[in-house]
């Protein structure tokens, strides 16, 4: 056995092989296979008489139960996936088999990656495990499971319990064990300089008991220690048992780098994903959204579903679901790109077929087999209308106010990627109460039914769901969610998995005011003369003087460019919307007027008012906006 992390693990040095076949020994219950040896640490001399047959049998016997031994337990250990299952193997593997207690120290904080030692470092005590007496209700047999400080050994010995922490200081016993890699005898002259340091205050080894102090070493450094105890009423360890260790040590070590490695991975893979999808969802007016999202369970955690939710001009939302096709950091980052892409699409105000249509020249400039599939809508709150464009999207549902659920025709369209393919947009009702549900097959396609079954599961799941609610309440959005997502079985996640869910309450048309104006110098005072009679209808006349001044300032700038008519609208919902488009597509800029100029000052008094305001750029111009709060 070398310090090698790539050696065979059942391959041992020449030199030890040599030992092994010159010295006899006999087997010990409970344990690997082992004989009365001399004083641990002594190098065997080589037997000028030539054993017995019947000892070489024996011998050989032993051997092939320590191979098979150390077989068992590397896979045992090398089954962990997280730190705390390769640590948990390790203990496992070896108490009562190997010793009658285990002691595994690791780094604190465990290094990552090139990340550059530091000296000194501290070693915290992981996990401790031992066989348990009769006493304390359980056989020998039973061994240990316990993740907790526990004593080690019997009560009162001098090892009860083990220090938790330890500094090793560059150039110190501990430190020097740890270099020199290879496990060493408890009772060597190094280890007994080294034990006490680790165990604690002064603490060693109880006489009469056996150790071995094992460094675990991964690919760049040592990351941790083991100490492996036999009692006295047990063989003592050999100079094989060393190569046991030794064994133990390096699949354990190498099986922590790689834990926390992809511990690492995985957090990156997280943070890269949480940071392409929204942190949280729009409130649009007259539209309630709730969204889910969930990765494939048997493969990375990230992946090229993603939706998003766009404010759009005129109290719109543009809904988008899609899925890049693979699961991947590549999948991850076109996911990203094409969500990028979509948003800045939106905000030019496009149709929906046209969005797509960029999209699909995004994805053939990202390179050949950039596929995706994306389903791309608009809701008007105001006319309770939905355009849909689909680009080889499974087909959104229609949960009605009355529970029946509709897989609404949408032309399918060929996925993004493919080029030259012209996209189809449909315009649908909307009606106040509907539900709207995008997802990502995912959802409904598994290795148990092919996506149309799936669909069909998803609109009956959706229909009993609204039973359960009565015919004139809708279900709850966040609990519909995830009623939608208990309907996947154990073998259902074979893929990542994104759900949006609109919930329509739309705009009732009593709620919504609107005019063109010429753009002339009478169209302000024409603006604040209209505002003012709609609030007054509406009951919001303390509005009133905020409204006018800030209608006047606005529709003053949109004249002052303007060729065509000025549209001025007022919408009423929780909050007071006013929206003032004209055909000039320059966005306007805040800025602070000085003492001596005549204008300037609009946007300034715009954004000390309203609660909140923006502007939007149109393919015929552009859209400034303002909200008041309709209470306190």
């Amino acid at each position: 056995m070398t310090e090698h992390p790539t050696a065979h693990e059942g391959r041992q040095p020449l030199a030890a092989r040599s030992q092994e076949r010159t010295r006899p020994r006999a087997q010990a219950a409970g344990s690997v296979p082992a004989g009365p040896a001399p004083a641990p640490g002594s190098v065997p001399q080589p037997h000028t008489v030539q054993a017995p047959a019947q000892d070489l049998a024996g011998i050989a016997r032993r051997e092939g139960d320590r191979l098979r031994f150390v077989g068992a337990a590397t896979r045992r250990i090398a089954r962990g996936i997280d730190l705390d299952e390769i640590v948990l193997g390790l203990c496992r593997a070896t108490v009562p088999t190997f010793a009658d207690a285990i002691l595994v120290y690791l780094r604190d904080p465990l290094p990552v990656g090139d990340e550059r030692p530091v000296s000194p470092f501290v070693l915290r005590l992981r996990r401790s495990d031992r066989l348990r007496s009769a006493e304390e209700g359980g056989a020998e047999a039973a061994g240990s499971g316990s993740g907790a400080l526990i004593p080690v050994l019997d009560p009162g010995t001098d090892l009860a319990p083990a220090a938790e922490l330890c500094e090793v200081r560059s150039g110190g016993a501990l430190s020097e064990v740890l270099r020199g890699v290879r496990p060493v005898f408890g009772d060597s002259a190094a280890a007994r300089a080294a034990l006490p340091e680790l165990l604690g205050d002064g603490r060693s080894v109880p006489s009469g008991h056996r150790a071995i102090l094992a460094p675990l070493r991964g690919r760049r450094r040592v990351i941790g220690a083991a100490v492996f105890l036999r009692r006295p009423d047990r063989p003592a360890f050999e100079p094989n048992d060393l190569l046991v260790a030794a064994q133990l040590a390096t699949h354990t070590a190498l099986g922590i780098d790689k834990a926390v490695l992809y511990g690492r991975e995985a957090y990156i893979a997280d943070e890269l994903q949480r940071t392409m999808l929204p942190d949280s969802l729009p409130q649009p007016t007259g539209v309630r959204l709730a969204s889910r999202y969930l990765p494939a369970a048997e493969t990375a955690r990230v992946g090229g579903d993603w939706y998003d939710a766009i404010p759009l001009p005129g109290s719109r939302v543009a809904l988008v679901v899609g899925d890049v096709m693979g699961h991947s950091m590549t999948s991850a980052a076109i996911m990203g790109q094409l969500r990028t892409t979509a948003q800045t699409l939106a905000g030019l105000d496009l149709p929906p077929q046209e969005v797509l249509h960029h999209l699909d020249e995004q994805a053939q400039r990202l390179g050949t087999d950039r596929m995706a599939t994306c389903l791309y809508a608009v809701y008007d709150p105001v006319s309770h209308r939905i355009t849909i464009a689909n680009a080889g999207h499974p087909p959104p549902i229609l949960l009605h106010l009355g529970g029946r659920a509709e897989v609404l025709r949408v032309p399918p369209g060929a996925p993004i990627g493919v080029g030259g393919v012209d996209f189809e947009a449909v315009e649908l009702d909307a009606p106040a109460g509907a539900t709207l549900l995008l997802y990502t097959d995912g959802l409904v396609e598994s290795r148990l039914r092919d996506v149309w079954t799936g669909i069909e599961q998803l609109r009956e799941r959706l229909a009993a769901t609204a039973q359960l609610t009565g015919p004139d309440h809708s279900p709850p959005l966040e609990a519909l969610c995830d009623d939608v997502l208990d309907m996947l079985g154990p073998g259902d996640r074979d893929d990542d998995i994104a759900l949006l869910a609109a919930r329509f309450d739309g705009i009732a048309p009593s709620d919504v005011a609107y005019w063109f104006l010429e753009p002339e110098d009478a169209a302000p005072g024409r603006a604040r003369r209209l505002a003012r009679r709609a609030l007054e209808r509406w009951g919001l006349a303390d509005l009133s003087d905020s409204v006018e001044l800030l209608v006047s300032e606005v529709v003053t700038n949109a004249v002052r460019y303007a060729e065509r008519p000025v549209m001025l609208r007022l919408l009423r919902t929780d909050v007071l919307r006013c929206e003032v488009g004209d055909d000039s597509p320059q966005l306007p800029r805040q800025r602070r007027a000085r003492d001596t100029d005549e204008g300037g000052r609009g946007l300034f008094l715009v954004n000390r008012l309203a609660r909140r305001w923006g502007a939007t750029r149109l393919s015929t111009g552009k859209v400034v906006w303002f909200e008041l709060p309709t209470r306190g």
